[in-house]
């Protein structure tokens, strides 16, 4: 295929259906940190398109601080069963925050809650204190709609870079990597295992 989301969609659905991938959109999410370190983390995708890869995130978190320092990302997504490997790299942009809400009111009551109470990345002192504030907002929002925090976000990862992995004997693997050109254009090579 000549365009890498068309690839990417073929690949993810396998792994959709597949019974031994419980969560096929679990992706790890790399930045660079405050001193130009990386910093990994899986995370969920929730939607793609030829637009990117988008995921949903706590502002207050490290993540979404790296983010807004140097919007750059790296996102790998590994489907053992299927002996497959996908790597996409590019810039970082915001999602719309009615596109936040509107992803947040679908989410379970209990999560929607647990985004209230947790002060993502700060220092906590005990799971008790946790707890206490996830029970203080679900008495505040008992027998209401939870509304989307103020801090609640999205971001979308741009592809510039696609590369595919699938596992092959001998370790002679095949790799074949997608490069979007100045004029918005998808080049494709293939690598050396």
């Amino acid at each position: 295929m000549r365009d890498p989301v068309l690839q990417f969609q073929s690949w993810f659905v396998q792994a959709l259906k597949n019974p031994r991938i419980d969560l096929p959109e679990a992706m790890c999410l790399s930045t660079v940190g405050p001193r130009g370190t990386p910093s990994a983390r899986m995370v969920l995708l929730k939607e793609f398109s030829g637009r990117g890869f988008d995921f949903f995130t706590n502002m207050q978190s490290a993540k979404a601080a790296q983010l807004k320092k140097r919007p750059w990302a790296a996102l790998a997504f590994h489907w053992q069963p299927l002996r497959r490997q996908v790597r996409i790299e590019g810039k970082v942009e915001s999602l719309p925050k009615l596109v936040a809400d509107a992803y947040f009111a679908l989410r379970p009551r209990d999560s929607q809650i647990a985004s209230w109470a947790s002060k993502q990345s700060a220092v906590l002192t005990s799971r008790q204190a946790l707890m206490n504030r996830f029970k203080r907002f679900a008495v505040k929002f008992k027998g209401k709609k939870v509304p989307a925090p103020p801090y609640w976000q999205g971001f979308r990862v741009i592809p510039e870079r696609v590369e595919f992995w699938q596992e092959r004997p001998n370790r002679l693997h095949d790799r074949w990597l997608y490069v979007k050109n100045r004029k918005g254009r998808w080049g494709l090579m293939r690598l050396y295992p």
